[in-house]
């Protein structure tokens, strides 16, 4: 019988996969400088999101924790709170160390596992329900090393392994493509946004008697040429040193009852959905559609909304990507709302996407254990704000980017649901590659 012909032989996942999980750093342990070191909010569509880590020491790190120190190649699998998110390890994250509530995973002899197979069994579904069922915890469900003893996994040739890296890559590789033309457009928006807006550029020209750089006539007309004193300090002459409030408002999700949730039906945002950038339409819950039918309309999200987050990690902002039906919002997440004016993104999200806004907002929160914002605490924070006239001309020059942004993202929604129909398919053997492809 052909070696392909069912389903694959099982082994323990210790004999190809060498596991180790980080240390506990403490609180107090955290320096401004150092090494950096995980933590599972850094575990970000696949990569690490180094900005968002905290240092410990070089002493410490390059000491008793050396042995926690990631290499190029490692895969870095989330063990506590939203179980199973994977990235991988880069040359340009380096130096960077493990941390609690995250495990390191590599094979252990390249020969006869794949390393870009052990990523795709790390995110099918065989690995992550079987972490999932051994996972223990009232509060928070966690998994360890021990529990990673009790998993197993299919036992692939190592030339039909390769295969099946061939045929997820193209995947995963457009996936990416997606994913970098995206930052690159709102790359291209926030520079703008900052020359305008931040460091009053046309304004600053103008006073120098100079054409404002890369700007048509009609544009440059919408700048004045001087400055005026204001509690913010210099700031355009005609603008307005003012608050959030006066550009936009935010409205508080639903109190959906913990007894609401299903195990589908209609999306409801929560607190751990909101990720920076985009809205994570895979960490949300569910509740019945008779139940949302009885919903006001005025907490259901559509394409290009946007939300903030309220609690915890306060200050984080995402776009809803088109979603049938449309999602929900729950309570400590905030749906963003223009003021007097149809919603558009640009000029908002560029606004509080700006890495001195997340600061601002968690400078206003509240809490020791676990931070809380209001709305009104948001909206009351000092900006400086242009001409509705300016807003609504920037908005018009990237409304077309931004909507290309979401359509990348809903593509990337398609590809995703395609590697993890074919993923679980391929790993298990229930799809076979045909002899011809594996002699070719």
């Amino acid at each position: 019988m052909n070696e392909l012909a069912g389903i694959f032989d099982s082994a323990p996942l210790s004999d190809f996969v060498y596991f180790q999980e980080g240390p506990g750093i403490r609180n107090h342990q955290n320096t401004e400088q150092g090494i950096r070191f995980l933590n599972i909010r850094c575990l970000v569509g696949g990569r690490l999101d180094t900005e968002s880590m905290k240092c410990v020491s070089e002493e410490e790190a390059l000491g008793k924790y050396k042995h926690f120190l990631l290499d190029a190649g490692d895969f870095i699998v989330s063990s506590s709170g939203t179980l199973g998110r994977v990235a991988e390890v880069f040359p340009e994250d380096l130096p960077v160390m493990l941390n609690t509530s995250t495990i390191r995973f590599r094979p252990l002899n390249d020969s006869k596992l794949d390393r870009k197979f052990l990523k795709y069994f790390l995110e099918s579904d065989i690995f992550q329900s079987q972490v999932k069922e051994l996972a223990t915890g009232s509060v928070q469900l966690n998994y360890g090393p021990s529990h990673l003893q009790q998993v197993s996994m299919p036992v692939v040739p190592i030339d039909v392994q390769r295969r099946m890296v061939e045929i997820m890559d193209p995947i995963d590789e457009k996936i990416r493509i997606n994913k970098q033309l995206s930052k690159t457009l709102e790359e291209i928006a926030q520079t703008i946004f900052k020359s305008w807006f931040i460091d009053f550029d046309p304004v600053k020209a103008k006073m120098a008697g100079e054409k404002p750089v890369g700007m048509d006539a009609a544009t440059a007309a919408l700048f004045p040429d001087s400055m005026e004193d204001s509690e913010l300090g210099l700031i355009p002459k005609g603008w307005v040193a003012g608050q959030m409030g006066d550009i936009f408002s935010l409205q508080g999700g639903f109190a959906f009852k913990s007894t609401s949730w299903v195990e589908g039906g209609v999306p409801v945002i929560k607190i751990g959905s909101v990720k920076p950038g985009f809205v994570d339409l895979k960490q949300v819950s569910y509740i019945t559609e008779q139940l949302a039918s009885t919903i006001p309309s005025d907490y259901e999200l559509e394409p290009g909304s946007m939300v903030i987050g309220l609690t915890g990690y306060v200050g984080e902002v995402g776009l809803v990507r088109t979603h049938r039906p449309f999602p929900l919002v729950n309570q400590r997440v905030a749906k963003f709302k223009r003021n007097d004016a149809p919603w558009s993104i640009p000029f908002a999200y560029c606004l509080t996407r700006r890495p001195e806004f997340k600061i601002r907002v968690e400078e206003t929160a509240t809490g020791t254990a676990q931070q809380n914002v209001s709305n009104s605490q948001i909206l009351k924070i000092s900006t400086v704000v242009p001409p509705k006239t300016l807003i609504e001309h920037f908005e018009s020059i990237f409304y077309g980017t931004f909507a290309k942004v979401i359509a990348l993202a809903d593509e990337n929604i398609i590809l995703e649901e395609i590697r993890d129909c074919l993923l679980p398919r391929l790993i298990s053997g229930e799809l076979q590659i045909p002899e011809e492809m594996l002699t070719s």
